[in-house]
């Protein structure tokens, strides 16, 4: 696990984050129907097997949810570079708002406001997605405490000679 991120950053971003992104491939993956049929909190939940194109475009999300994930570990887990991991974190931010206001503009303005009747995929969509983009703010404006310094390879073998 990165020793660059404070406690509460690096639980969040290397193990919330990668197990739900996790999730949501499966979820996409294993069952397109229901979660293209629950995007939106006031679509029927009458099954109906959605359009070829609809069933791609859920399918590709479902990879880059993957995909997002493996970038995640990746870099979180083994980057010793404060300036990557902020970075990363800052891409994701900026994701973060794209995601929301994709989600609110689809959504419209009633079902938006209708907290009480959102669906788990809102809650995921909004909810989760603003819980973590506050997360990113908040440790990019250094509120959650500051990186950890990790000596590299070359600064610890330098040290030891």
């Amino acid at each position: 696990m990165t020793s660059v991120l404070p406690p509460i950053p690096r639980i969040v971003f290397t193990i919330f984050e990668p197990i739900s992104l996790v999730a949501g491939f499966f979820v996409t993956i294993l069952d397109t129907e229901n979660f293209v049929r629950s995007q939106l909190p006031s679509i029927s939940a009458t099954p109906v097997w959605p359009a070829a194109t609809t069933r791609v475009l859920a399918l590709q999300l479902g990879n880059l949810y993957g995909l997002l994930a493996m970038i995640g570990v990746g870099v979180l887990y083994t980057t010793t570079e404060p300036k990557v991991v902020r970075n990363f974190v800052l891409a994701c931010a900026v994701a973060d708002v794209g995601h929301i206001w994709a989600t609110c503009a689809v959504m419209g303005q009633d079902d938006f406001l209708d907290v009480m009747n959102w669906n788990v995929m809102a809650w995921g969509n909004i909810g989760v997605t603003t819980g973590l983009l506050v997360v990113r703010i908040f440790y990019l404006i250094g509120a959650l405490g500051q990186n950890r310094v990790v000596a590299t390879t070359k600064q610890a073998v330098k040290k030891n000679m």
